[in-house]
């Protein structure tokens, strides 16, 4: 076969360092494509794993809920009554709503008004009075201890867990946390575990938890709770869900069901859609912009191939004269597309990985930055290679045509 023969090798090698400007240029055009096309889907994928590890143990098919103002006045009920959710709506709702997956209450008490101390150190810190299934709605990474826990909440227990830059700022280098004791609202608090954020988090790490029952009457809160962190079956659409609780709601704590006010809610997973919907994008624009630049590296190829059978006019007459079939001509134009596509793809996905490889190492791996082991999945570069193997081949059928279409006594009387 031609392929296999060291000649065909040697005359592509010819053609092609005749004007090694021209073809490095080419050549570079096509590199350039792979280049983009392999950088911008690994930068891609970089970004979706550090979302996904951004989020990586958030309940992300959930919504936060709370009770707020009234906006319209009904039975009787004048506008901007004060409304309040209660821990018994827990269950109503749980009873209600099979869509429910689980439903986390929560009371807190802000920085400005949580007080902490530990010996002569006293600082304001946000305290959260939690069950230990809050741990779903954001996971955690103990440094040591445990997290609270059911015979914390039901025997009233004075522990806390707290947040490293808590532990930080109120102890001593030398000093361990767990076991010691910290003042909150004038109350000695146990440590039983302190706690780090493996990724970005809403609460940070300069919070505290304490049992949800110790929380209620320490601040005499009684049934009254600030919110409620509620999931979602994943089976189930957040949003309708979500006008389904506000409605039963409004209709326990007699609010106008029109009324958009009175309750306030925060859609998590409906937020987590639009992240994935950008990623989404991002991972098309990347395929429909790589494509289109790989696409006009091979154009210019076959640009260079058509002015290079132009300038060997005498030479294919020469061979056509001695007997070289249209078939060897062509298959040697042909030969030449698809090499040169194919090395100037290779050497553009060796440029791109390389540059991922540069900036994974110079970012590192930021707990909150966006951007984590930015990866090339091995079949989108296999099927680039074999699209640009194949236009190789389309586009060289212009020359290549062309070529053989050169009747040797016309070569002859051009020269």
């Amino acid at each position: 076969m031609l392929i296999f023969e060291r000649e065909t090798w040697s005359e592509i090698y010819y053609s092609l360092s005749k004007n090694k400007l021209r073809t490095i240029l080419t050549m570079i055009g096509v590199a350039w494509g792979m280049f983009l096309y392999v950088f911008l889907l690994g930068a891609a994928k970089g970004v979706e794993n550090g979302f996904n590890k951004i989020f990586d143990g958030f309940a992300t098919n959930s919504i936060f809920l709370w009770a707020d103002y009234t906006g319209e006045p009904y039975k009787g009920y004048p506008r901007n009554r004060e409304l309040f959710i209660h821990i018994n709506d827990v269950d109503y709702l749980k009873k209600e709503v099979h869509e429910i997956d689980f439903i986390v209450p929560r009371s807190v008490r802000n920085s400005a008004q949580g007080l902490v101390s530990h010996g002569n150190i006293s600082k304001n810190y946000n305290i959260y009075g939690d069950y230990p299934i809050a741990s779903k709605i954001e996971k955690k990474e103990l440094i040591d201890g445990r997290f609270l826990n059911e015979n914390d909440i039901s025997q009233n227990r004075k522990v806390t867990v707290i947040g490293k830059e808590v532990a930080e700022q109120l102890f001593k280098k030398n000093e361990k946390p767990i076991g010691g004791f910290i003042k909150i609202g004038g109350i000695y608090f146990q440590i039983i575990g302190v706690y780090r954020l493996a990724n970005a988090s809403i609460e940070g790490e300069n919070t505290i938890y304490i049992p949800f029952n110790t929380f209620q009457i320490l601040y005499n809160k009684g049934d009254k709770i600030n919110w409620m962190a509620i999931s979602i079956k994943p089976q189930y659409n957040v949003k309708t869900v979500e006008k389904k609780i506000k409605l039963l709601l409004k209709k326990k704590y007699d609010v106008a069901p029109t009324d958009e006010k009175a309750f306030g809610a925060f859609n998590f997973a409906e937020n987590f859609k639009k992240v994935t919907g950008f990623l989404t994008g991002m991972q098309i624009l990347t395929w429909v912009v790589g494509g289109l630049t790989i696409l006009a590296g091979v154009i210019a190829i076959s640009n260079i191939l058509l002015i290079t059978v132009k300038e060997r006019t005498l030479e294919i007459g020469i061979r056509r004269a001695l007997g070289a079939k249209p078939g060897e001509i062509k298959q040697q134009i042909l030969l030449e597309s698809v090499f040169l596509t194919v090395f100037s793809g290779i050497i553009g996905f060796i440029g791109g990985i390389l540059l991922l490889i540069f900036i994974r190492s110079s970012i590192g791996e930021s707990p909150s930055f966006p951007f984590y082991n930015p990866t090339v999945n091995l079949w989108n570069v296999l099927i680039a290679l074999t699209i640009m193997v194949g236009l190789g081949v389309l586009i060289g059928l212009i020359p290549a045509k062309r070529a053989v279409q050169i009747k040797p006594i016309e070569a002859l009387r051009t020269e």
